[in-house]
């Protein structure tokens, strides 16, 4: 593969900072010596072939955008508001006690799907939460989003001019290590935004990557595509959590930590 800077140096064109060799001879001095600094290269192929004359991006470019799209799922994700949900602060009251366990399980072992369902108030996010907050201490990769936030987010910083940064942006998320999806079935959806949904549910679901969803709604509310993936039983733990709303239990908040683990 044929180096841009290369081609650039036969032209005598400077394309990169300079510096001596210790005797004398000022030598270009590279961040990358694969592309010298040009972030594209380009394959040694005959006329005729498919890639002669196609710019290619440099492995150091690549690891920029890998890097600027971690980056973006850190700002997007918005856990430090949410310090206070560790497993240590959850009230586990009856019907709550399966989808504790198996939280605490994904936080120890991110693996498969965890389905969290149940209606408002019975800690489903909470317990999401106390499971990244966990796992990000460990992997740093972890994006917790509300599902139409999310989709709102993807909306707005679409724009066909900036194809390549949404591209780098839509690959971080679906890609996180851990994507924890909230409120699943609440989102009003355009046909754009539904298949984007479906795009990164099917990522993860071919891939394997660890994922926790939590709903309020009824099956019917959700894509049946992305159900027939979530309820796939050799991928999913599907919990109903059958339990009281917490401000009905007389109280402002649950997060007393009555029962610590």
């Amino acid at each position: 593969m044929k180096r841009i800077g290369d081609v650039l140096s036969s032209l005598s064109i400077p394309v990169g900072p300079a510096e001596s060799n210790g005797s004398g001879k000022i030598e270009p001095s590279w961040r990358c010596p694969v592309c010298k600094d040009a972030g594209w290269v380009r394959m040694e192929v005959p006329v005729g072939h498919p890639n002669f004359g196609r710019l290619f991006p440099c492995e150091c470019k690549v690891a920029e955008q890998a890097e600027r799209g971690r980056d973006h799922v850190r700002r997007l994700s918005n856990l430090d508001g949410f310090t206070q949900h560790s497993f240590a602060e959850f009230d586990v009251v009856p019907g709550a006690e399966e989808a504790f366990d198996a939280a605490r399980e994904v936080a120890r072992n991110p693996e498969g799907w965890l389905y969290l369902r149940g209606g408002v108030g019975v800690g489903k996010t909470h317990l999401a939460v106390a499971a990244a907050l966990e796992i990000r201490e460990r992997t740093g990769s972890v994006l917790f989003a509300v599902v139409p936030d999310l989709l709102d987010h993807l909306r707005m910083t679409f724009d066909p001019a900036q194809g390549v940064a949404y591209d780098d942006r839509f690959t971080a998320i679906r890609g996180a290590f851990l994507l924890v999806l909230d409120d699943l079935g609440t989102e009003n959806t355009t046909p754009w935004a539904r298949e984007k949904l479906y795009q990164i549910f099917n990522h993860r679901y071919v891939e394997r990557l660890p994922t926790i969803v939590t709903s309020n709604q009824d099956h019917r509310h959700v894509d049946e595509r992305i159900l027939s993936r979530l309820l796939d039983t050799h991928l999913t733990r599907d919990i109903l959590i059958d339990a009281e709303d917490f401000r009905r239990r007389g109280r402002g908040d649950y997060v007393k930590g009555r029962r610590p683990r």
